[in-house]
């Protein structure tokens, strides 16, 4: 099915926004960051690609607010594009790869289109409600992994720096020893577009905010993933967060 204009639009407000980021981290002995909480990193990077989205998505749905991680809440949260500027800000810093600008448009708590750019990567999700997954351009599809031992799984520790007692580190344990491969990826909407792209198999992470993952669930769900909490409801919920191929649920929720 053609995707709308507004998806289209929004691949180039991606791009845009991907080649400030660019800018910004081709220049990291100049880059200004700082400790916004303990353990939790914003750089100027964040506040100019998040400031350049806003600036950006405005046009693409006229009246829409805005819920970024950095400049919060707007007004109209009924019609909302939710930002990420930089999802992965401490990879970032570093100079890494994994770390991606993450959009997602909802229309009354329905998530109606999504944008994932990994500008180091060269990769750009896109997804449309109804209307499937792409990777730069081309349709994606979860993968057809059917055993969990065979599984290639990817988690995060949000829940560390939180210093919260359910940590994830049991739960990692169990789901390592059950399965074939683990990465530690560092950015949830990147997790999430992997499982979309069949390179990761499950994904679940924990204590997560709405802008880390609505763009990603989005583009998970539309290439076929499996989206539910860790008791196995069909729901988003950041604070425990279950992505598999949909084959793999019913075998990782004991592990839970």
């Amino acid at each position: 099915m053609p995707l709308s204009v507004k998806a289209l639009a929004l691949q180039e407000v991606m791009s845009y926004a991907g080649a400030l980021a660019l800018d910004y981290i081709n220049n990291l002995d100049q880059l200004e960051f700082h400790q916004k909480k303990p353990r939790d990193l914003v750089s100027e990077a964040d506040l100019a690609v998040e400031k350049q989205l806003i600036e950006s998505l405005t046009p693409l749905a006229p009246g829409a607010g805005f819920f970024g991680e950095e400049t919060g809440h707007s007004d109209n949260q009924k019609l909302r594009w939710i930002i990420d500027p930089i999802d992965g800000t401490h990879s970032f810093v570093r100079g890494q790869y994994f770390w991606g600008l993450s959009v997602a448009l909802e229309r009354d708590g329905e998530l109606e289109l999504a944008a994932v750019y990994a500008p180091k990567l060269g990769d750009l999700y896109l997804a449309e409600k109804g209307k499937g997954a792409y990777k730069n351009g081309e349709p994606i599809h979860c993968s057809k992994t059917a055993d969990l031992s065979e599984a290639m799984i990817s988690t995060g520790f949000a829940c560390l720096r939180a210093g919260l007692a359910d940590n994830n580190l049991p739960r990692f344990g169990r789901i390592a020893l059950a399965t074939m491969g683990h990465r530690r990826f560092g950015s949830a909407a990147l997790d999430l577009c992997l499982v979309a792209d069949g390179q990761v198999d499950l994904f679940w992470e924990q204590e997560l905010n709405l802008y880390d993952v609505a763009a990603g669930v989005l583009i998970a769900k539309e290439a076929g993933a499996s989206i539910t909490n860790f008791a196995g409801e069909d729901r988003l919920d950041p604070k425990q967060l279950l992505a598999t191929n949909g084959l793999l649920t019913a075998q990782v929720l004991p592990l839970m």
